[in-house]
């Protein structure tokens, strides 16, 4: 849903219509579940504008901004977006993001797809040194989300995915 490419400076930069309303069908259930994804550049850029854009989303589904749910989500999404452009990019190729509200279950389901294929997350969140710059994501993501993982994406790449409870 891109409406076209500005360029600001020597970064070109994708422009994003206004965020339309999708639904997501369970297969093993008759009701759809509210839903936004969107691609964007793999760059810090990008990393941002999806952070921002999941929160106008939260907003829209009755979640302020500085609602608990808001900010986890926001710090989820974040941090599996900028492990998608520090760790899973591929030139050239977007990464994407879903976010689906499932109220009955009480959770947002947040999924984050790249294009490589051969750098997967560890199954379960890594050490880090008290002292250390970076490693401490996915204990945060661990902390924040009810569950979380990845899954093969095909043709190419993964998807990191990670559940967040409405009830944070």
């Amino acid at each position: 849903m891109r409406t076209g490419t500005t360029t600001q400076g020597d970064e070109p930069r994708r422009s994003v219509a206004p965020l339309a309303t999708e639904t997501v069908a369970l297969p093993d259930t008759a009701h759809e579940l509210p839903s936004f994804a969107e691609q964007f550049t793999s760059s810090p850029r990008g990393a941002q504008l999806a952070r921002r854009l999941a929160v106008r989303r939260m907003e829209e589904w009755g979640h302020p901004p500085a609602s608990d749910v808001s900010c986890a989500v926001a710090l989820v999404v974040g941090e599996l977006t900028a492990n998608a452009v520090q760790h899973g990019r591929v030139p050239g190729r977007d990464f994407g993001l879903r976010l689906t509200l499932d109220a009955a279950a009480g959770l947002v389901r947040i999924e984050v797809a790249d294009a490589a294929s051969t750098k997967r997350p560890p199954t379960a969140p890594p050490s880090s040194h008290p002292e250390g710059e970076s490693g401490r994501g996915l204990l945060l993501v661990d902390v924040l989300a009810l569950r979380w993982g990845s899954a093969p994406r095909h043709p190419v790449g993964k998807t990191v995915w990670a559940e967040v409870p409405v009830e944070v």
